[in-house]
């Protein structure tokens, strides 16, 4: 048992129960932390080098932060000199040296603007750079701590969701921690220096606005708390329906087979429905947040103008002679000038500042909580760490004696089952002991356990004579080989495969070589057409020791034959998972990296399971000798290969019922002899079960190329689901799979089309983000309104009217802007909640839309194709409600301000709109290398995400080889080459962002220069200019705040291409789609299956005929997989194909599920070209579960729009001889089956995959391998169900042990792509010499 499948709950459980979920539950994770924010910068050890990056981004943005006090001194300097101009102009005194002062002041400002352009690109670059070097820590700190904790971590751990991790968690990161600090900390420079400058020249006034500090941090920590909170629920959710994708993508051709798109997708939309509802809270949080800083800032606008109209009034209020009047006017002015510029300095702080960091606060707190997400993962301390060298036994000499003392064990994620009770077992060293038993008996668990995937619940395990709890653990496993039920393989070379064996051996010399990049390099350059002896000559004599242990181990595991007929020999890429190869040149691989170390004890679980007899017989005959002297455990359900073991152990329910030899229990004649029996009569009498290659999910992957040297790996696309064939190049030289050349017109009226349900939210959104952005104009017109009326020239009662007015404006500003705000980012999250929900639901349609030729081509994986909902729906889902309704009021703005401007001082607006170019050409450049740098990159992060799923995938066998290290070596390596090229794009695009920043300065000494020309020539007044200028200059430093967004802008522009690219090609055209409808809103509930009607059922099989079929895999055309082809298969017909591996078996099957067509030749149903699918019920080689309940995961398997009863689910359970075990379970059909569905056993998740095949009640039932992992009494019972359903459906069944299909009407005999013999069983024994070879060797003698 490989799971947590195994006996039903005994008595003795209730001891155990609730101390093991306790135990459980407080190693799971460590204790929860609050990681703030500021806490996210000093992450994963950062260097000295970042502190560096740090320190300098800290005080380069502080000082970016100083030119705008500047800039107001001389703002309200020049405020004095208009005031001045006025009242002498109106008393026609001379103003001649007005413009000399402006002229000085404008020369000033271009020093400020050069320094604040360097200061600015050195805080971006900085915090760019600071930013790079975190996440790609993180990264590597997040996949380390993954690779450090113990099995039952990943029990519950979908691939899925450390995909969404690192994806969108940490694009989140990136966003929050990069260029956008650095703007955060200039604005509050610019805070703290309008404060000092204020208490300087008016402290009771400053003390006044000194409010404003707590209510922003009051307010930003309320709303932080908000925004993290649903920013957190929501991640978990997509992680959730990522996972779900990820095993879509990863079982496609299972997906296809069942027509399960629509189920599937349902699961789908339940989490993504989940995030959405706390999507649109997180979304009104973060417009609460925001518009109630707007208010706060607006409200002391209020006060500020309201206050500083009194003192201005009071200092008017002295009286003065005639002849004192210049005086007095300069005494006063100079007072009032800086009242005004204190006035000025918090008006543009409360609004101008608060724009510019209200926007990415919510960002900063979704980056805080996605790092608490990354960070228990990180911080979590793990019972079982494979990685430690350091701590426990370090072991040198090992004889391999092995000893189980009285031990009990259950699975963590399923403590209420029992696995093992009481069990004591010794493996002696140098014997061969073997165990056995029924499916889900605990015969897996002691492999597990002897390796410590577990921690024993009690008893103790012995190597030798240490407890294994007492060994380091990485040093234990050095010294054990395993060839596991589920022979996982990498994606990678097959030398680097079976080089693995190697990486933590007692070969120690070897290990920096392997954990290098040197055999992937020998790969590359053997696929780039070098030759491999070449290539290896010019190494050095340790790589050359390696590749020779690698070819000795092959010829050992009787793979060396196969491997040296591929173009590339040991250079072939195998795929993800092994996907290229068949199941038994998988298993042989498997086993020559198992032998290639060299091990003390040797564990084989099911090793020749997935290969042919003639293979089997030869790995046997070689693995006699390998065994011989060492310690050997041999788990197997075929008793024939372990007939010859010293000691023969059977457990059943979880206990030892009897052990010996293979003659000493025969002649007990009790449970074992009983098993040869079975074994024995069904060989001989005809019956109807095999014990062959089926394997688990990880193991062998659809279809089954050939071993031949005529066609090697010929046949592998027949059940392939994805990636690069093996004659492809490697996955580095990968393109774009589909390759976008979307305008970005397009873009915007594709998402439009998808925005359509959601108008009445776009327009409103649109007219509060308006309010928004006219607001800034307004308060422009209220401002130049206000240095008019506070002019010393009026009356100390005008200055206190005119106060009392226009604070009552801005308070009426801040209601309206708190409003406005509110909506606007109501509105816009709810509508980009709603589309990104759509457009994930249409992408996922529109993947499992595509057929399996258009997964496995163009370089398409799993990992990539998972990046389109991931990755890409994550930057499209980054334009959030706050962040649109932002970029809405800044082109609001931007354009009220040129109109209003133009209407009334267009002398003044016009010269300054000639520098709008310059500013938007600078926002325009930096957008574009963004985009650049995006679609550069995002292909090579989805690869190094790819390779953290496969390392959850196959934890397991990355645990057991040790072979943390080494995938930690790869995924840097990975990340290495993105990394570096980001640097140049960093340095362009902040300079860029710099420029957008730095010339609204320029913008505004030209303004002040002409302005007051224009003012002094008397064109216009001075509230005339005082209108114009803040309301262009608002308008331009608004426009370097939207640049400052274009990291997500771009991102979502990119993504939003490619999922329209994708969402195209799906089953309609986005131009002809309405809203969506989803099963969850149809009514539909995923697990309410005794509310479906019964299906009517089909009383006869169907007739398939094949005339002269003549076949090849479009990715090899030149290999032809089928050779003229001619069956003829009848109505409710038992029909059997044998023949070796790669003989052509799993091909035929993908041609009658209408997975392709043939090349030449036809098929015939009924004498009809044409047939539906959801007639067809495929049991394929890999039994994959999804991580849904045992209902879910059989009903699966009912027709497209029929949802199974539960009848008819429990009716099929039964038939697979798999609902007792089910009925054992304390959920019963509501279990959980887990990632993978690894809370089973082999044997049991294949008869849960035979149940959801016949819940499907076909016309035509396919069988690939069905019985591999089933036990001598599930394999008899499944004879007895096939006899029934022959009665009505026809049967095609694919075996190599011939128990299978000795019953069958007729068997076919495939070798080489041709079908060279028929008949019944009894007739190819008698005229047949290959077929009654393999049978006599299938034989069980007692």
């Amino acid at each position: 048992m490989s799971a947590n499948g195994g006996a039903s709950s005994q008595p003795v459980l209730s001891r155990f129960t609730q101390s093991l979920k306790k135990k459980f539950n407080s190693t799971k994770t460590a204790p929860k932390k609050s990681y703030g924010y500021l806490r996210l910068f000093l992450r994963s050890d950062p260097s000295k080098l970042d502190f560096f990056y740090l320190a300098v981004g800290i005080i380069a943005a502080m000082a970016a932060g100083v030119p705008f006090p500047l800039l107001g001194i001389l703002f309200g300097e020049l405020v004095d000199e208009l005031n001045t101009a006025s009242c002498a102009k109106s008393q026609d005194q001379d103003v001649g040296n007005l413009q000399s002062s402006v002229n000085t002041k404008v020369i000033l400002i271009v020093y400020v603007s050069i320094a604040n352009f360097f200061a600015i690109y050195i805080h971006t670059g900085c915090f760019s750079l600071f930013g790079e070097r975190l996440v790609r820590r993180m990264r590597e700190s997040y996949f380390r701590g993954l690779l450090r904790q113990e099995i039952a971590f990943f029990d519950d751990l979908p691939a899925g969701d450390v995909a969404s991790c690192l994806t969108s968690d940490i694009e989140t990161i990136r966003s929050g921690v990069s260029e956008k600090v650095g703007i955060v900390i200039s604005s509050f420079s610019y805070l703290l220096g309008a404060y000092v400058v204020s208490f300087i020249k008016d402290a009771k006034l400053a003390a006044m606005l000194v409010s404003l500090v707590p209510a922003y941090i009051l307010m930003a920590a309320v709303g932080g708390k908000y925004v993290g909170r649903y920013t957190s629920r929501v991640s978990e959710h997509i992680g959730a329906a990522t996972a779900t994708a990820s095993e879509c993508l990863s079982n496609v051709a299972l997906v296809q087979a069942f027509g399960a798109g629509p189920r599937l997708e349902a699961k789908f939309t339940i989490n993504l429905q989940k995030a959405q509802k706390d999507g649109l809270k997180k979304a009104f949080a973060a417009a609460a947040q925001f518009g109630f800083l707007f208010f706060i800032a607006y409200s002391a606008n209020a006060l500020a103008f309201w206050q500083g109209a009194r003192t201005i009034a009071q200092g008017s209020d002295s009286g003065v002679t005639a002849g004192a009047v210049y005086t007095v006017i300069f005494l006063l002015v100079d007072g009032k000038n800086y009242n005004l510029l204190l006035i000025y300095l918090l008006s543009l702080l409360a609004s101008f500042i608060i724009s510019q960091v209200a926007p990415f606060l919510q960002i900063f707190a979704a980056a805080a909580a996605a790092s608490e997400r990354i960070q228990s993962v990180v911080d979590r301390s793990s019972n079982i760490d494979g990685t430690n060298n350091s701590g426990g036994i370090k072991l040198d000499g090992v004889s391999g004696a092995l000893t189980f003392e009285d031990v009990t064990f259950r699975y963590p994620s399923r403590p209420d089952v029992g696995v093992l009770e009481h069990v004591s077992l010794v493996f002696p060293a140098g014997k061969h002991t073997a165990i056995v038993g029924p499916s889900g008996s605990g015969k897996s668990t002691v492999a597990a356990l002897a390796t410590r995937l577990y921690d024993l619940h009690s008893g103790r395990i012995l190597l030798d004579a240490n407890d294994i709890r007492d060994v380091n653990v990485r040093s234990l496993r050095s010294r054990i080989g395993v060839v596991q039920q589920d022979s996982c393989l990498l994606d990678r070379s097959i030398l680097e495969n079976i080089a693995h064996g190697l990486v933590n051996s007692i070969h120690t010399d070897h290990e920096s070589i392997l954990v290098g990049s040197t055999l992937s390099d020998i790969a590359k350059s053997v696929l780039a057409g070098q030759n491999l002896q070449a290539v290896v000559a010019a190494q050095s004599s340790a790589v050359v020791k390696i590749i020779e242990r690698v070819r000795e181990a092959a010829v050992l595991a009787d793979a060396d034959g196969f491997i040296s007929d591929l173009e590339f020999g040991y250079a072939t890429m195998i795929g993800s998972s092994g996907n290229q190869l068949s199941g038994g040149q998988k298993q042989r691989i498997a086993l020559a990296r198992a032998l290639v170390k060299d091990p003390a004890v040797l564990i084989l679980d099911e090793a020749t399971a997935s290969l042919d007899t003639a293979s089997e017989r030869q790995i046997q005959s070689a693995l006699t000798k390998v065994i011989h002297g060492r310690t050997t455990v041999s788990i197997a359900h075929r008793l024939s290969t372990v007939k010859d073991a010293d000691n023969i152990i059977v457990l059943k329910d979880g206990y030892v019922i009897e052990q010996g030899s293979h003659s000493e229990l025969i002649a007990r004649d009790e449970t074992y002899a009983s098993m040869v029996e079975t074994q024995t009569v069904q060989t001989n009498t005809s019956s109807t079960t095999a014990s062959s290659g089926y394997k688990r999910i990880s193991e062998s992957r659809r279809g089954i190329p050939s071993d031949s040297a005529k066609s090697p790996i010929i046949e592998k696309e027949a059940f392939t689901d994805s990636d690069q064939t093996v004659n492809e190049t490697p996955k580095e030289q990968l393109v774009d799979p589909l390759g976008s050349q979307r305008s970005t017109w397009s873009t915007i009226r594709g998402i439009t089309s998808l925005s359509r349900p959601q108008l009445i939210f776009v327009f409103l959104g649109i007219a509060a983000a308006t309010t928004v952005g006219g607001a800034f104009s307004g308060e422009a017109v209220i401002f130049g309104h206000t240095v008019g009326a506070l002019s010393p020239c009026r009356s100390p009662a005008s200055i206190r009217a005119s106060g009392n007015l226009f604070g009552l404006l801005f308070f009426v500003f801040a209601l309206l802007v708190l409003s406005a705000n509110v909506i606007s980012g109501s509105s816009f999250g709810k509508v980009a909640e709603k589309m990104v929900f759509k457009v994930r639901i249409l992408a996922f349609r529109a993947l499992f839309h595509q057929d399996l030729e258009w997964h496995s081509s163009n370089g398409r994986t799993p990992a990539l194709l998972l990046s389109y909902l991931s990755t890409d729906a994550a930057a499209l889902a980054g334009l959030s409600g706050t962040t649109v309704g932002t970029i809405v009021s800044i082109v609001v703005n931007l354009m009220a301000g040129i109109l209003m401007t133009h209407i009334i001082a267009w002398k003044i607006a016009i010269v300054l709109l000639a520098t709008l170019p310059i500013l938007l050409g600078a926002g325009v450049m930096r957008l574009r290398v963004l985009a650049q740098l995006q679609n550069r990159h995002q292909l090579a992060y989805a690869t190094s995400v790819g390779i953290t799923i496969e390392a959850v995938n196959s934890i397991r066998t990355v645990a057991s080889l040790g072979l943390e290290h080494e995938l930690l070596a790869v995924y840097n390596r990975s990340l290495a080459s993105p990394y570096k090229a980001s640097f140049k794009e960093i340095a362009v695009a902040d300079f860029w962002l710099a420029t957008a920043y730095s010339v609204s300065n320029l913008i505004y000494a030209l303004a002040y220069w002409w302005g007051t020309k224009q003012v002094v020539a008397g064109l216009y007044s001075q509230t005339q200019f005082f209108i114009v200028l803040p309301a262009l200059l608002f308008s331009a430093q608004s426009c370097g705040q939207m640049f400052a967004l274009a990291p997500d802008f771009s991102k979502a522009r990119v993504a939003s291409a490619k999922l329209l690219d994708l969402i195209d090609i799906g089953p309609a055209k986005l131009t002809h789609r309405g809203d969506i409808v989803t099963a969850t809103e149809k009514g539909d509930d995923l697990e309410a299956g005794s509310k479906a009607r019964p299906m009517p059922l089909d009383q006869h099989g169907i007739r398939v005929d094949f005339r002269n079929v003549h076949f090849s895999y479009p990715a090899r055309p030149h290999l032809t997989a089928l050779k003229a082809i001619n069956l003829e298969i009848l109505p409710g017909q038992f029909c059997a194909l044998v023949g070796p591996s790669g003989a052509g078996k799993s091909t035929i099957l993908s041609l009658l599920e209408l997975f392709y067509t043939p090349k030449y030749g036809r098929i015939e149903f009924d004498g009809s070209s044409t047939f539906e699918r959801d007639r067809v019920a495929l049991v394929p080689q890999d039994s994959h579960l999804f991580d849904e309940s045992v209902r879910f995961n059989v009903g699966l398997g009912a027709r497209p729009g029929h949802e199974a009863t539960d009848e008819e689910i429990e009716t099929a359970c039964k038939l697979a001889n798999i609902h007792e075990t089910i009925t054992s379970l304390p959920e019963g059909y509501s279990t959980r089956c887990g990632p993978n569905g690894d809370r089973f056993s082999g044997g049991q998740k294949q008869r849960l995959s035979i149940a959801r095949a016949l819940v499907r009640q076909p016309r035509l039932l396919l069988l690939d391998e069905p019985t591999s992992a089933l036990d001598a009494e599930s394999e008899e019972r499944f004879q007895d169900t096939l006899g029934r359903v022959c009665r009505r459906m026809t049967v095609v069944a694919i075996a190599h042990r011939l128990r299978t299909i000795m019953k069958a009407s007729v068997i076919f005999l495939i070798e080489d792509g041709r079908c060279v013999d028929r008949g019944t069983h009894e007739e190819l024994f008698e005229r047949n010499a290959s077929y009654r070879a393999n049978a006599l060797h299938q034989s069980l003698g007692t």
